[in-house]
Order: structure tokens, then sequence, then C-alpha cells
């Protein structure tokens, strides 16, 4: 048997600590456990890599019953992308008025590629979403097919408050809520907690934020075979002993009145959901960040939910692909991070005002395939 110090050498997985958890028969675990608590675990290239090699080997063994991500801390599972990373290559090429470092173009390709992997993985994936899930970590938690939270979690797509869009599978994720709640997550960034994730079907089950260890000492103890039916049915009656009997979290969502919100313009939508404040104040945090947020990730989203009604999983990543690159090239990006994260004067100065500024044609140029200076063709061609 291969060993999986042999696929991914020691000196790579400072980042991500890459194991196999034995079990009681002749089966194991492949376990990628995130390690980079001083950025909340956020993700970079290097570690995209090591979980793509990781995930890669475990599909092709067949003692390998399924695959458990995790995250370390008692903070985050994984709060998103190594934003700062992006941010001083996307600096970087303005400056020079060239494309002179291609770290943020690679990551992204390689982190979708990765993220419609564990979708469509062969064997069962349980990701444990405890504390802040966010970005590229709601990515990897939304791909599996097991989404476990705690009492904790919190989850979002924070993208409108630096000039991103919900990306890494958020098309997916968005396409598959209903429409005005899913429109009001994107556009104002607001925050899920467990209770109303589980509702929603964002996450799958519940345990004790206290009992993490536990829970994954217990996988172990289960009798994996290699019948991945058997396999699924044995995780479900586990998943649902360990369920968190404490008391939840209130659920947020319950704000809403019905209808939630207009879509049927972009500018209809955000005075709609503007007109709601007053009504708790989670919704009002989220009108706070619409209000500061870009206007042209706003945009973005509502392209992008309009777009994905119509797309198979492999198309909706393709299409990230493109709006991310085109978000890297141009000015809101850099000008958000900077805002938020470096200078952190939360004043920036966004391309356009408001949304009632915002040309179709500049939306529309965010989802062009032609990456003119990068890849003859999207890179995600073949997935699907």
């Amino acid at each position: 048997m291969t060993v999986i110090s042999e696929i991914i050498p020691s000196s790579t997985t400072a980042q991500v600590s890459i194991s196999e958890l034995k079990t009681s028969g002749a089966m194991s675990i492949g376990h990628a456990h995130l390690n980079m608590v001083a950025s909340l675990n956020a993700l970079t290239l290097d570690a995209v890599r090591v979980l793509t090699a990781a995930v890669s080997h475990w599909s092709a063994r067949e003692d390998i019953a399924g695959v458990l991500i995790t995250g370390e801390g008692e903070k985050a599972f994984c709060a998103g992308g190594d934003i700062q990373a992006l941010y001083r290559a996307a600096v970087a090429n303005r400056q020079a008025g060239e494309l002179v470092d291609l770290y943020p173009f690679e990551f992204f390709a390689e982190e979708y590629r990765l993220d419609y992997v564990l979708h469509t993985f062969n064997k069962p994936v349980i990701t444990l979403g405890h504390g802040i899930v966010m970005g590229g970590g709601y990515g990897l938690f939304a791909a599996s097919g097991y989404r476990v939270l705690t009492q904790r979690s919190k989850l979002a797509f924070p993208e409108i408050t630096i000039g991103l869009f919900p990306d890494a599978g958020g098309s997916w994720v968005l396409k598959n809520l209903p429409q005005p709640i899913a429109l009001f997550l994107g556009l104002t960034g607001s925050q899920v907690n467990a209770t109303d994730a589980l509702a929603l079907n964002i996450g799958t089950h519940m345990i004790d934020h206290e009992q993490r260890q536990m829970f994954v000492d217990g996988l172990a103890t289960m009798a994996w075979s290699e019948d991945d039916a058997g396999n699924r049915a044995l995780l479900d009656e586990y998943l649902v002993s360990c369920s968190y009997q404490g008391q939840r979290p209130e659920p947020e969502l319950s704000a809403f009145d019905g209808a939630l919100v207009e879509v049927g313009s972009l500018s209809d939508c955000v005075t709609s959901i503007v007109a709601m404040q007053g009504k708790s104040a989670w919704i009002d945090r989220g009108i706070g960040n619409l209000q500061k947020g870009c206007p042209v990730t706003a945009g973005i989203i509502f392209e992008q939910m309009r777009r994905v009604k119509t797309m198979t999983l492999a198309e909706s990543f393709r299409m990230e692909l493109a709006v991310a690159t085109r978000c890297l090239q141009w000015p809101d990006f850099a000008e958000g991070v900077r805002a938020l994260l470096i200078d952190k004067d939360g004043a920036p100065k966004w391309t356009v005002n408001s949304v009632d500024d915002l040309s179709k044609e500049y939306i529309d140029a965010h989802f062009d395939e032609n990456f003119v200076g990068l890849w003859p063709n999207n890179p995600l061609h073949d997935l699907g």
C-alpha cells in the first residue's frame, strides 16, 4: 500500500496535516486538518495543492472509506482564502500594468477544481464546520456530503465588503436556496447561525462544539467496509447519535416576514432590503454591510444568480473563474481589501457610488471567458 507521505512530503504539509484514521477493521478514513490558526485557517495555494493531492490519492484507495476535513483552533474552520496574498498580487499587477504575478489566477483555478472534485467525490466527505466558515472555507464545507456544524458555527459570504463575490461554489449554494434569501445573504454578507443553516440545508447535522475530538475519535470505532452504501448508512446513524442536545441558537431568519424582498431588478431588491430596517439587529447589520459595500459586487451577485439558474455544477465553476479573474484585474477588489484589512480606514473608494450607477456592459464583462494573457481557454473546461 502506498504511504501518504510518499504522495505528499511532510515538508509541504505545515499548513494542512494529512493523516489516516485507522479503524477497527481494514479500512481507514482520510483526514485533512487545516492548521493555520493565526489566519483563521485561510487557504493558500499550497494548502489547496496539498488537499488536492490527498483527495486524489484517497479516491483511488479501496481501503479508504471516506474523507474527513477539519480545522485547528477554537474560532474557525476556515475564514476563506488568503486575502492578503491575493491583494499583494493584485496590487503588483496593477502597478506593473501587466500580469507579473499569476498567483491569484492559479489559486482560483486550482481551488475551484478541488471544490468540484469534493462535490462529486466517490466516497463520503465529512466536513466539520465549527466557528467561522466563510469564502473558500464555505466552499469546502458546501462541497461535502456531510456538512457538520456546531452551536458556534457562523457561515457567510462576506465578499460585498471587499469587492469580490460569493465564489468557490458560492453560486451553487445560493442557487439551492430560496431566491429572496439567497439574494439577501449574498448582497449583505450576513452570517447564518447553525440553526438557520440546518433549516436551509446548508448544514446537515449539528454536534457539540466541545465534543469535536470525541466526534472524530468515534469515526475510527465504526465498522467501515468497502460497501459505500453501507458506509453511508452507518455514517447517517452515527451522526444522528452525535446530534447536539443543548440549547440551539435562536433563528435569525425568522425576522423575515413571508416574501422577504422583491427580486425584479437589483435596484428594487436593494430598496426592499433597506426597507426592512428595524426588523432585527441581524437584518440591520446586513443592511449596513450592503450600504457600505461594493456596488459592482452587488451587480455581479445579481447577475451570477440569474445565470446559475440554468447551469450545471461544472458550468457554475467555469463562470466563477471568469468573474474572479476580472475582479483580481480590476480596481474594486484591491481597494476593498486596502480599506478593510490594510489601511483599515473603512473608507473604500469604489469605482461607482451606488447600484443605480452600474453599467450593464461592465457587469457583463466580468463574465467574459476571454482570458487574455492567462489561458487559451477556461482551465476548468474539462469539468463535468
